[in-house]
């Protein structure tokens, strides 16, 4: 049985027989790759950049096993020496990345690749699929951030995400963008991450009365439940509470919210907050679930809807509104000879690259100017070396580190760049040198 840790076969099968094509023309020559998303999808104006740490660990320990090999020779396509040098293959190369949590923008390389042509080849689809849905994601738990206007929001998206890697993937991802917690029991133990959970409408509806069913839920958790109130109706559930509550303070116990789920909950959460306000429970809070995204969370932000909070599962699990970006993993440069792609609508820019991105005096995003690699503009330069032949150059940062940097990026982001709906284009550049070296290049295949 295949090793289920060694994920060097997660890969396309043209991967592999470029990779032979290669051995057998003895093209062993260092190749560069630049990762970047040609277009927004639907109401998006930024990326926020997830999903390094797997690529790197995964480039850390790339390597095909007996297993894989014994696979491999059984497709019977690959010749036997071919298979042999997979067998001592490692990643050598150096990888250059924008850090996870980072603003990014289309066409701007959010990675860069440079290694021996076979490794820089074999990696592509394991880099791609990270990173477009860890972006994606994140980009998507932003915008909901952003949305709630200063309420908190928590990942609910587990039971509909896409596989059990998928539901781990968006719980770190959503963290990363600034969700307050998650309800995935195991992202917690794995991440560091606050654990955020109620109750479902199965526990209520195995009672005969719906406030014998709050009574024994607070009874296990005198100081950390939050009722589910709409399983029948949620007025009604509302005054259940109310007589929970009141319970629960004669004991020296204390109710921390409830949750509507369902229905008109604009409406529902006005009228509930009046029946807590008039029971002297001001301090309970309301949390909103049921189906929402950011563009519900802003017209509630809009209409001063009284939420406290909000659980945002599968719409923000599966970015359901935009659930895939158009990412390519390009090659730029082979054997020091810059290259590009001139297909019509992927053309591609040559050379190893840099993003150097400029403030204006407030300290906002101005613009970005997407250069080449060794140039030195006044900007601050966002590509990091992560990875020098193969090896790590430095610690790589916590997902509270990361969380932090998300954190000061959206600060610094135009508030048009951020709107939910029909956002602003922020401004990236190319400089004079990559632009004549475009030019340069084409004049050359042009001439071919």
């Amino acid at each position: 049985m295949a090793n289920p840790e060694n994920l060097t076969l997660l890969t396309d099968l043209y991967q592999l027989t470029m990779a032979q094509g290669y051995f057998r023309e003895q093209r062993m020559g260092e190749a560069s790759f630049s990762l970047f998303i040609r277009s927004y999808p639907p109401n998006r104006g930024y990326f926020v950049a997830a999903g390094l740490k797997d690529v790197l660990e995964y480039l850390q320990t790339l390597s095909f096993d007996q297993d894989a090999l014994d696979y491999l020779a059984a497709q019977k396509l690959f010749s036997e020496d071919f298979l042999h040098y997979l067998g001592a293959l490692k990643f050598t190369g150096d990888v250059w990345a924008i850090p996870e949590g980072r603003i990014f923008f289309k066409d701007e390389p959010v990675l860069e690749v440079s290694a021996p042509i076979i490794e820089a080849q074999l990696i592509e689809t394991f880099v791609i699929n990270q990173i477009h849905l860890q972006s994606i994601i994140a980009t998507k738990a932003a915008r909901c951030v952003h949305a709630a206007g200063g309420r908190p929001v928590v990942d609910f998206a587990l039971r509909r995400a896409h596989g059990t890697d998928a539901g781990m993937k968006v719980a770190r991802a959503s963290y990363l963008a600034g969700f307050a917690g998650t309800s995935n029991v195991r992202a917690g133990q794995q991440c560091g991450m606050p654990l955020v959970g109620t109750m479902a409408h199965s526990f209520i509806m195995s009672f005969e009365r719906e406030i014998d069913a709050f009574r024994a839920y607070v009874s296990s958790f005198p100081n950390t439940s939050i009722l589910l109130i709409d399983t029948y109706d949620a007025l009604t559930g509302a005054h259940n509470a109310v007589r929970v509550a009141k319970e629960m303070a004669g004991r020296g116990e204390k109710l921390i919210g409830v949750r509507i789920d369902s229905g008109d909950l604009a409406e529902q959460a006005r009228t509930v907050r009046q029946i807590l306000d008039e029971a002297n429970l001001r301090e309970v809070k309301i949390i909103g679930s049921g189906g929402l995204d950011e563009y519900d969370l802003s017209e509630f932000s809009a209409a001063n809807v009284p939420f406290d909070s909000y659980g945002v599962g599968t719409k923000m699990g599966v970015s359901a509104d935009a659930p895939w970006a158009d990412i390519s993993y390009k090659l730029v440069e082979y054997n020091h000879r810059p290259v590009l792609k001139l297909s019509t609508g992927k053309w591609s820019w040559p050379g190893r690259k840099q993003v150097f991105r400029y403030h204006d005096g407030a300290g906002q995003f101005d613009r970005d100017v997407l250069g080449q690699r060794d140039e030195h503009l006044a900007g601050e330069a966002l590509l990091t070396e992560f990875m020098h032949d193969g090896k790590m150059r430095a610690r790589y940062p916590s997902l509270i580190e990361s969380r932090k940097v998300f954190a000061e990026d959206f600060a610094r982001l135009p508030p048009d760049v951020k709107a939910i709906r029909d956002p602003d284009h922020y401004t990236v550049e190319f400089s004079a040198t990559l632009n004549a070296l475009h030019q340069d290049v084409i004049r050359t295949l042009q001439g071919n």
